[in-house]
């Protein structure tokens, strides 16, 4: 749009030089605000919310975990329940047939990645890729790629992924620091809820600092930031960014007090400051 109001200032100045030639008058800023104006009024210019998604789209990863059947099977014979053992799961057509053998692999949970450098190396949650055997994160061209985990920070959540395959233009998000944050500024939330995506929901920062305890209570998250934009399991490792499309946090849990694990109005998500000392990056 504005590549066009300034080819329009250049042709009515040209048109104003050639008139000035044939006794016309002179070009004025009147005139160049009423171009601009004329130009606004006609001109469906995106929302603030479609802008930031536009821009960290290319980043955002959704991630799979996988374990084998067989390891199941072990461990429930073994007593041993797997934390974290009920996961999202993606939605689609129903699964028919044969079930599958103990060395197949089983579908454990999915979750959202944020891509923070462009040799590969992605951001989620912990708890998304915590305990499997095989991770796969599928960019946002399509490309799919096995991933490992080179780093994790289990006070925060947060998990550290290389992408064995990255796409040829890949995109890293633009991180900024939450310094100047404030309740009330205006972030989107983007991710893969319930295995649908990507998805985004808007809301603005409800507040900073804050703290969570998880259901069961076995860990405590400090210095956390409040949202209000729509966040559900599935939405576990997705970035939390600004008008600019600038990533501020990760989100990384919701508050409902009652089994459903359903949003209900008050999400939070790590500061990147503390994410990117995850992947071993400076602080801001």
């Amino acid at each position: 749009m504005w590549v066009a109001i300034l080819l329009l200032a250049v042709a009515l100045a040209l048109s104003v030089g050639h008139g000035m030639r044939n006794g016309q008058r002179k070009l004025t800023q009147e005139d160049i605000n009423a171009a601009v104006l004329k130009t606004l009024e006609t001109q469906v210019l995106p929302s603030e919310y479609a802008k930031a998604y536009e821009n960290v789209l290319p980043s955002v990863v959704r991630v799979v975990s996988y374990v084998k059947k067989s390891r199941l099977k072990d461990e429930a014979a073994a007593g041993k329940p797997r934390a974290g053992s009920v996961k999202p799961k993606p939605l689609g057509p129903a699964t028919s047939g044969a079930p599958p053998a103990d060395d197949e692999e089983v579908e454990q949970g999915v979750g959202t990645g944020v891509v923070i450098i462009d040799k590969g190396i992605i951001l989620t949650n912990l708890h998304v890729v915590s305990g499997a055997d095989r991770i796969k994160v599928i960019f946002a061209d399509g490309l799919e790629s096995e991933a490992t985990i080179t780093g994790a920070q289990p006070e925060n959540d947060l998990a550290v992924l290389q992408a064995k395959r990255i796409p040829d233009d890949m995109i890293a998000a633009t991180m900024r620091s939450t310094a100047d944050l404030r309740p009330g500024d205006k972030v989107l939330a983007v991710g893969f809820p319930f295995g649908i995506g990507p998805s985004a929901s808007g809301g603005v920062v409800s507040g900073l600092k804050r703290a969570f305890r998880s259901p069961e209570g076995k860990q405590e998250m400090n210095n956390l930031i409040q949202f209000d934009a729509a966040a559900n399991p599935g939405n576990s490792g997705g970035p939390l960014v600004t008008m600019d499309g600038e990533v501020v946090g990760i989100v990384t849990a919701i508050l409902n007090p009652t089994p459903a694990r359903t949003f209900l109005g008050i999400g939070f998500a790590v500061p990147i400051e503390n994410a990117a000392q995850a992947a071993g990056l400076p602080p801001f």
